[in-house]
């Protein structure tokens, strides 16, 4: 069977009877996914300290637009690094890439980090939209990013699809918030000991609905069979 370019609809018979799926690590997905944000967060604190061992760097500007040239790279090289390693191109971060590739780029053509600051409320504004517009329809599409981690049955990927939602909405609230309120280094350091501790947070508080609506993996086989 042909491998398709992007993931699968987790509630897709084919994503589950495959043999030649392949499917990545949890804990590696979790680095592709989250490794972009600390190179972000590195170079934007670090940037003096990089200037001075690549003065070439200096040609960017401030830290903020190295940082944001750096970010740009890195997203690319973890989206190649999902291709290679499954084949296939996780949605959600790729949707995410793209918004930082062209607000990165008109960040830096423009020289102007608002549009770099404005890249979280649109990725989440989007992603909020895109969960909760699939459910209006009737698709549960928090399973593209967590199937690999955990199987829910159809009810429990409504609840949890609708809980990432209004979430994702929430942080786009909460990014505007930051961004026009406070300075960029301190938007910046928000990114990653602010809303990461939040998001992590929220993942634990919803622990009790994933044990809840699990699908034990002799139960995921035999519905699979009939």
């Amino acid at each position: 069977m042909e491998q398709p370019i992007f993931e699968r609809d987790p509630s897709d018979p084919a994503a589950r009877t495959n043999p030649a799926r392949k499917e990545i690590n949890p804990l590696l997905k979790l680095v592709l996914e989250l490794g972009p944000l600390m190179v972000f967060f590195f170079a934007n604190a670090r940037g003096e300290w990089l200037i001075e061992r690549f003065p070439a760097l200096s040609n960017i500007g401030e830290p903020i637009f190295i940082a944001t040239a750096l970010f740009m790279a890195a997203t690319a090289i973890a989206l190649a690094a999902s291709w290679i390693l499954v084949r296939s191109l996780p949605i959600m971060p790729l949707i995410s890439g793209i918004v930082v590739l062209i607000f990165g780029a008109l960040t830096l053509w423009l020289h102007n980090e608002t549009f770099i600051k404005m890249k979280p409320t649109i990725v989440n504004a989007l992603f909020g939209v895109i969960l909760l517009g699939g459910l209006y329809f009737g698709k549960s599409l928090l399973g593209y990013v967590f199937n690999s981690a955990f199987k829910l049955n159809a009810e429990g990927w409504r609840k949890l699809t609708m809980r990432w939602g209004i979430f994702f909405i929430f942080l786009a609230v909460l990014n505007e918030v930051v961004w026009r309120s406070f300075s960029t280094d301190f938007w910046v350091a928000f990114k990653v000991w602010g809303t990461m501790p939040i998001t992590l947070l929220f993942t634990f508080a919803q622990m009790p609905l994933v044990m809840k609506y699990s699908i034990e993996p002799a139960t995921e086989k035999a519905s699979s069979k009939d």
